[in-house]
């Protein structure tokens, strides 16, 4: 796997455990520059981990996307979640369990 990639899914992972998320997200940008998230639940706001990550990345000022990715114990990406991806331009979206595994 590429090094940029390991280390996306490396910031996945440990965004989720430090909050005790259900998933943990990370995407790349144009320049290089990372972004890691966790879903959001309140009861008034839901935003998966990946819409966390893509939001941070936008309103940094990132135009593009290279790569996401996305560790989760349970279901992987949403279709949502992968037009978020997709819209930036992200070709390699990663998807890997808790244990830092890939699935895709």
């Amino acid at each position: 796997m590429d090094p940029e990639d390991s280390k996306i899914i490396t910031l996945a992972r440990a965004a989720r455990a430090r909050n005790g998320s259900a998933q943990g997200a990370a995407v790349r940008d144009e320049t290089g520059r990372t972004y890691s998230a966790t879903n959001v639940e309140l009861a008034a706001l839901r935003l998966s981990a990946l819409q966390v990550a893509v939001a941070m990345a936008v309103s940094s000022g990132a135009e593009s996307l290279e790569a996401a990715a996305l560790v989760s114990g349970g279901d992987g990406p949403s279709a949502d979640d992968e037009a978020v991806v997709r819209e930036l331009g992200a070709q390699t979206l990663l998807v890997a369990g808790p244990d830092g595994e890939l699935r895709s």
